[in-house]
Order: structure tokens, then sequence, then C-alpha cells
């Protein structure tokens, strides 16, 4: 289990806490007391949580499926699905008892052998799980209550794993779902949490519906963080894709909707002053800037080309133009994030600070001869949307040439997943975030899986950096996993993967007579009524 600084875990605790909102405002007319109509950061066109780390589908996943496991505002894992678990003397055998009274949004009882098959279609994609499965020699269902782990040698992160917050969330699914290829997206959302996704009502670049699941029992303990007792309050929670952030805020204002998921800094002065509404930093601990190389292709199949960009990219330009505040921002030389256990800046001192100079060099001694980045720009996502315009013409003076294409967030995410030549449709760079859980650790963090062909989209392949993913995850003392984990940020400098742009948090917008937000790492929202 991660040990995390008290500082980070104050950051999280808060971030975690059910936070009641006093209720000041009528409900609209628009939207009853029992629909809650809420405008996020994306559009939801995948809805398989395992196929994509995208943070809407993650959202979406835990909208309607459960976990065995869940952290809580501490980042300490608590049984969700799972009612007991036994570990054998020698840590190489775990037994996980589910819990009476789960059942399947189609009436059927949630088996062990469900959750088996979830587990390994998870693990054959997620970074934490592959590492998970790695260890295991046996996985097996003895009873219809019973999930068995035979490890080939102790592995503390097991409990954590089945429990982590971050994409991709091991969220457990019926065998029938579950036996799908895993390379190939599910398109039955049944799950067994307290919301369930009516399909039917689904328009994509339109809304998602939810609906409360009535035969969900959720546990007696209090929610806190993904733990405890998700206690649905809404009958009916619509997703509506308003593409345009100043149009959201409107509908907030007006009472069309109740929620804005992420509030662009430079229009927070306009609620900020309405007493109708109520804005908060919900994930204190933030988020990070990420750019992704792909290293199939030229000219990122070149390590020292990948460290060019790393020279001649400028984390505050990223920072101002994409957040703006500083108070919503930190830059961080850091490849895991600032505040966390592993924070260190050792060899990456003079990284990501726009040396021009320096990354022509590398691309002189790497002989880069022209080949056009193509970049994969998205142009819809608030908070997200000048990443690419921001890397291109830093790049450019460097001495790259860049093809900026633009598209929508769910087309990128679609594309991303190619590996096909940037000529013939594929790519070369594209932006995203990760929640500061999701990259704490070189075990969780997917974009330092390289593990080739099983990675994920970019697949990095390099022998050296997995060995020390290994290692940190067999290790149990900190200092010694810092000390591993610098290793892996060093390494990262002669075989880079993708480069940190810093961190940043999202403000939260609400109607004040919405109350009851989990606070979580990602989005919760079964606590959420209106009055």
């Amino acid at each position: 289990m991660l040990k995390l600084r008290r500082r980070f875990m104050g950051a999280l605790a808060a971030a975690a806490a059910v936070m009641p909102l006093a209720a000041s405002a009528p409900a609209s007319a628009q939207s009853t007391p029992s629909t809650l109509k809420v405008a996020l950061h994306s559009d939801l066109k995948i809805i398989d949580p395992i196929w994509t780390s995208a943070l809407i589908t993650t959202n979406h996943g835990y909208m309607i499926y459960d976990t065995l496991f869940a952290v809580d505002d501490k980042l300490e894992v608590k049984p969700q699905m799972v009612d007991k678990w036994e570990v054998s003397p020698d840590k190489l055998t775990y037994t996980l008892t589910l819990r009476d009274g789960l059942e399947w949004h189609d009436g059927k009882p949630v088996t062990a052998e469900d959750c088996v098959a979830s587990i390994k279609r998870w693990g054959a994609r997620d970074a934490m799980g592959q590492k998970l499965m790695a260890v295991t020699s046996d996985l097996s269902a003895p009873d219809d209550k019973t999930i068995k782990f035979v490890l080939k040698q102790p592995y503390g992160l097991l409990l954590y794993s089945l429990g982590k917050p971050g994409s991709n969330v091991p969220f457990m699914m019926p065998k029938s779902v579950a036996s799908t290829d895993p390379n190939s997206q599910i398109t039955d959302a049944t799950g067994s949490g307290p919301f369930i996704f009516k399909k039917d009502e689904w328009k994509p670049g339109e809304k998602a519906v939810y609906v409360k699941n009535p035969k969900y029992k959720p546990r007696a303990e209090p929610a806190s963080g993904f733990a405890g007792g998700k206690v649905a309050k809404a009958d009916r929670i619509e997703w509506v894709w308003i593409p345009d952030t100043q149009t959201q805020v409107n509908a907030l204002l007006s009472g069309e909707i109740d929620l804005v998921e992420m509030v662009p800094a430079d229009l927070l002065p306009l609620l900020k002053k309405e007493k109708s509404v109520k804005v908060f930093v919900g994930n204190k601990a933030g988020r990070q800037y990420t750019m992704r190389f792909n290293v199939l292709h030229k000219p990122f199949d070149n390590a020292k080309i990948r460290l060019a960009a790393l020279y001649a990219l400028d984390q505050k330009e990223f920072l101002d133009a994409n957040v703006g505040d500083p108070e919503y921002y930190k830059v961080c030389n850091s490849l895991f994030p600032c505040g966390s256990p592993l924070e260190s800046t050792k060899g990456w001192e003079d990284k990501l600070s726009g040396n021009a100079a320096k990354a022509k060099q590398l691309l002189t001694e790497a002989g880069y001869d022209g080949t056009p980045v193509v970049m994969l720009h998205q142009t819809d996502v608030a908070g997200h949307n000048n990443l690419a315009t921001v890397a291109k013409p830093q790049l450019e003076k460097a001495g790259f040439k860049v093809d900026l294409q633009p598209m929508d967030w769910q087309t990128l995410v679609a594309r991303r997943a190619k590996k096909d030549a940037p000529s013939a449709g594929g790519w070369n760079v594209f932006f995203t975030s990760w929640g500061a859980v999701d990259v704490i650790n070189p075990a969780a963090a997917a974009f330092l899986n390289a593990s080739c062909d099983k990675a994920t989209f970019g697949w990095p392949c390099d022998a050296e950096l997995e060995k020390l993913r290994d290692a940190y995850a067999a290790e149990s003392d900190p200092a010694k996993q810092k000390a591993i984990a610098e290793q892996v940020q060093l390494r990262v400098l002669e075989y880079p993967t993708h480069v940190p742009l810093g961190q940043f948090t999202s403000p939260t917008a609400v109607r004040a007579n919405v109350s009851g937000m989990v606070f979580a790492p990602t989005l919760a929202m079964w606590g959420l009524e209106k009055k």
C-alpha cells in the first residue's frame, strides 16, 4: 500500500471529503428535483473503461460499475464488493469473499467467475494490472462467492491494484461481457453499480442518461472517496454535452443545468459573485498535463529526438495558456507529482524550460531529417484545448517540423489507438492529463509501461524500464521505493516515454441547491441530490 507524505495526503483527504453545499436557490424549471443535469469535460462516445483510459469513460464506469476494493479519503484500501479476505502466512495466496446481495442490472447474481473474467480483461491492458497478472500463477473461482489468487512471489500491491482509483479502473462486469477480447470494445453496459445506463437514450454529441439502480445495496459505512456506501440520491442524472464552456456557465447560471465539471479560470469571476452558484476545487491533488510520444514511427522512434522535445518544451507557457491563473497551477520539474512521496528533480533540473538551443543540438546529433511531427490537437476539452497550439511553436523554434491536426477529443481517443504510420492516419504525439493518483508511482503510471505491444498508446518498448517497474512493485520499504523511482526518472531521460507539462487543479461549479458531492480523484456522483 502506498505511503503518502502528510501534505499530499492532506490534499487528497480534502479532495475526497463529502462536502455539503448550502441550499439557497430554487430548483430550475428545466430540471426537476429528482433529475440532475450536468455538463462534463467531454462528450461520451466510448463506454468501455478498460479499452480506453479516457477520463469521461472512467466517470461513466463509476456510475454503473462497482469494484472489489476502493480507496477512501486517505487513499487506504477498503473492501467494496468484497466482504472479507484472507492472506496465507507465506503471503502467496489471497482468498477474497464477495458480500451478499450483489446483483447485475439484469437481476442475475454477481459471481466470482464474473469477477475473475473482469480481472483478467483489465489485467491485459492496465499498467498495474499487467504487473499483478505477471506475478499471479493462478486466478480462480473455487465457488460462486470466492476469488482466489495464487502468486509466484509476495506482492504488496495486490489489494491496491484491485482498488486503484485511476484509469484503467478494475470495474467488475458480467463474465459474458468481460470475456470480450481486451483489444475490442464492449457494447454491453450491464454493471452492478448504483446507476443504470440508459443506452436507449444515449445520443453521442447530445446526452447520456443514468437512472438509479433500485436493487443496489450500498455498504453500511459512510461514503469516503470511492469507498463506503454509494447511496444514489438522484433518480436520474443526465450528462448534457455542451461543447462551449461559456455556454455551459450560462446554462448553470440560468438553472438549465446543475453542475459544470471543469470551469476555465477566466470564467471564475463571473461565477464567484453569484449567490446561486458554489465554486470549489474537489481534487486538490490535481492533475498532470502530458505530451505522449508514439515510438513506433519517425521521428520519435529515436530516443535522442524525444529528449530534444523535453528540452524544447516550456511548462510555464502550457500552464499560462491552458489554466491562466497561478492559483490553479504549479510548474513541476519532476516525473512524479510535486507534493507526492516520489517528487524529485534529479536529472530534470534543466528540462522543460524551453531550451531551444540544446534541443537543436540534440536534433543535429540525432540526424533529424525534417520528418513532420503529426500532432493531434483536441479542440473541445476545457483547459486542454491550447496544449497543442503551445507545443507547436516551441518545437518549431527548436527545429522540428509540425503538422497540427485539430479534432474533437473523442475522435482523438479513437485515433490514438491506431498503430498506422502518421502519413496513413496515425500520429506522432497527442496531449492529455492524468490525475495525480494515476501517475503517483512507476507501477501505476500507464505512460511508464514500456512492455511493447502490451503498453498503452505510444507503445514504448524498454526492458530496463520494465525491470525497474518490477523492482518498485516488489519493494515495500519507502526509502528504497523512492530510490528506485529516481532510477526510473533517470531512465526516462535515456528512453523518454512522455513529457510532463505541469500540474493543475480544475474548479467545479454547482447550483447552490445541490448537495452531497463525494469528492474523489475523479468525479463521483452517487451522493448528489437537489432540494
